[in-house]
């Protein structure tokens, strides 16, 4: 079992990080195109109808992408005034506990926004704006991002289970 969870690992490292590069582009390309607003508006007198559009949509895509990411690294909000004093078996049955309702709650998430993907793609969906943009390509993010956020839960659920170490708490351990 662990070669194969060591497997999914790599594969899930690799996915998540080209996601992050990926929400990364959309935040630069975001910040492009609103200098490009300004300089339009305040030099030009000519501003656009599409920037603010095309920048909610860059946005909001890569929040989604950047989901797995900020949790595989731990960079999430976290709440825990009860988890930090628990110690041992309790701490591992908790985060046990924790991960499972997180893998059935964005399972469902998962499913759900495949389906407002599916939908909006099969009834050709567009945005209501002048740019007419079909909704399921920024609706896509959700799906992309939640795949890749429960993919990432389910290697932690499964790293917990099994009580394998990843090689960056070896390495923070070490240090």
């Amino acid at each position: 079992m662990k070669p194969f969870l060591l497997q999914l690992d790599r594969l899930l490292t690799f996915l998540t990080h080209l996601a992050a590069l990926l929400a990364g582009l959309f935040i630069l390309a975001t910040a492009l195109i609103i200098v490009y607003e300004v300089i339009m508006r305040g030099l030009f007198h000519a501003p656009t109808e599409w920037v603010l559009e095309v920048s909610t949509y860059l946005i909001i895509m890569a929040g989604f992408l950047g989901l797995a990411i900020t949790f595989r690294e731990n960079a999430h909000v976290r709440v825990d005034l009860l988890a930090a004093r628990l110690k041992g078996k309790t701490q591992r049955y908790l985060n046990l506990v924790t991960g499972f309702l997180s893998i059935l709650l964005f399972l469902v998430f998962l499913t759900e926004s495949a389906d407002l993907v599916t939908a909006s793609y099969a009834y050709g969906k567009l945005s209501p704006s002048i740019l007419r943009f079909p909704l399921f390509i920024p609706q896509f993010a959700l799906v992309l991002g939640s795949a890749l956020l429960l993919g990432e839960l389910v290697r932690r659920f499964l790293f917990d289970l099994f009580c394998i170490e990843t090689q960056r708490k070896k390495k923070e351990g070490a240090a």
